[in-house]
């Protein structure tokens, strides 16, 4: 017997928004459904790059990961955590993966060597914020919210970047936050999807008698033609006609038929068993897992122009290491997942940017319990079809003592903002930096080109 649940049961046990076992928007739990956005609409700019932004939570040491084996400051300061420069007989496993002469990569980073040689991946150094607290939670939310400083602006960062490029109609998996909450730098916006996996996304019919004995295969097909038929014929949204009325700028039947589509491009992509290109390895980790579904997504044409993920385990005080510990795990497990995505996503990477970014960097000089502490600036890594690769960006301030910040830090000399805008701009195609970083006119690099 064809079970079919009735409007009222539909609307009372379960909507669209109860019904996916998703977090859409930042606190709430509810999806693109009940994201009814108010406010004026703008024409989204096509032709862009999907944007892929990594966060590497703790404050990565950019010493480490592109060493500047060309600085005889680097070994004075760092006796037993510097790389050795490259082709050093001694140490061979402990050499740095020369980039251009003064710079190298750290050796648990060699995946993603060859990706610099073909102009897919390229660093900008000495990259950090204007916060100088040198505490995780103030500067990452410094840099998540776009500023300078800890005042200012409350919405993230890209949260502006998509409400400054929203369409008519804004799908449901425009933006995704691989992780269990949207982070900092979404936050704000109205269409944001946070999951941590992909079969997540998905109806759960509500719980009651009707359909009960069906196998939950036909149940949830059953529920799935009720909200068919449902938003097929429910009514417009109609604004009501009092002078400071809000106007909704999209029927509800349309969100609702928008957004079932989407659950079944995701049901069709079949996250669960989908193969990676060209024999890509991602890494059996969260971070490996999260690039998987950002390909899968990507791949799946359904509508996602921004992905956020982040790692966590950069906080190198203690016994940090040189080509082996703690540090080169968590550089291998990168360079591993990296390399895997471009590898997995061939020639859509013309079509995809990635950001690598960092909350700050660590302090010139290794402290005595073999680690780094907390300092100023770091590296910045972009991958992608549109980057300026193949060199090292940015300004080298220098580790000598009267070029160091005081207490011992590496100068920031390239503000994360120019980066990002620049990103915006040439390869997003979003033109309205000075809304999305306000306060604050950036600089052109000329690290990635026109899209």
């Amino acid at each position: 017997m064809k079970t079919r649940w009735t409007r009222r049961q539909v609307l009372a046990g379960a909507t669209l928004a109860a019904a996916t076992g998703i977090t859409a928007g930042i606190g709430h739990n509810f999806s693109a459904l009940a994201n009814v956005t108010l406010g004026a609409e703008t024409g989204r700019q096509k032709g862009g790059d999907a944007l892929v932004v990594l966060f590497l939570r703790g404050g990565a040491d950019g010493l480490n990961l592109v060493a500047p084996h060309g600085d005889d400051d680097y070994y004075r300061l760092r006796p037993t955590l510097a790389l050795a420069r490259p082709k050093d007989r001694r140490t061979p496993a402990a050499c740095a993966l020369d980039l251009d002469g003064f710079f190298g990569l750290h050796p648990a980073l060699a995946p993603l060597h060859p990706l610099y040689k073909e102009g897919l991946f390229t660093v900008v150094h000495g990259v950090g914020s204007g916060d100088q607290s040198r505490s995780h939670f103030e500067a990452m939310a410094t840099m998540e919210r776009g500023l300078s400083q800890q005042s200012g602006a409350a919405s993230g960062w890209l949260a502006r970047h998509l409400q400054l490029t929203a369409g008519d109609f804004e799908p449901p998996l425009r933006a995704v936050s691989i992780s269990e909450t949207a982070p900092d730098s979404l936050r704000g916006a109205t269409t944001v999807v946070s999951l941590t996996s992909l079969t997540e996304f998905r109806l759960k019919p509500p719980t009651d008698n009707e359909g009960k004995g069906l196998h939950p295969s036909d149940r949830t097909a059953a529920f799935t033609e009720s909200l068919k038929s449902l938003y097929a014929s429910a009514p417009s949204v109609v604004p009501p006609t009092q002078p400071h009325s809000i106007s909704l700028p999209m029927p509800l039947e349309k969100i609702g038929q928008e957004t079932l589509a989407a659950i079944e491009a995701v049901r069709r992509l079949d996250p669960a068993h989908y193969q990676p290109a060209s024999n890509a390895k991602y890494p059996d980790t969260e971070l490996g897992n999260g690039f998987r579904q950002v390909s899968c997504l990507l791949k799946g044409n359904v509508g996602m122009e921004v992905a956020f993920l982040d790692m966590q385990g950069w906080d190198t005080h203690i016994a940090q290491g040189r080509e082996t510990g703690f540090h080169a795990n968590v550089l291998g497990e990168l360079g591993q997942t990296l390399s895997a995505f471009v590898a997995d996503m061939g020639k859509e990477m013309q079509r995809v940017t990635v950001v690598v970014m960092t909350e700050f960097g660590r302090r010139a000089y290794e402290n005595y319990s073999l680690g780094t502490d907390h300092g100023r600036a770091s590296c910045l890594f972009l991958l992608g079809g549109g980057v300026v690769g193949g060199k090292v960006h940015g300004n080298w301030g220098g580790l000598a003592q009267d070029k160091l910040e005081s207490p011992g830090d590496l100068k920031v000399t390239t503000d994360y903002r120019d980066v990002l805008a620049e990103v915006l701009l040439r390869r997003v195609k979003n033109p309205h930096a000075a809304e999305v970083f306000p306060e604050y006119t950036p600089h052109p690099l000329n690290i990635v080109r026109p899209a």
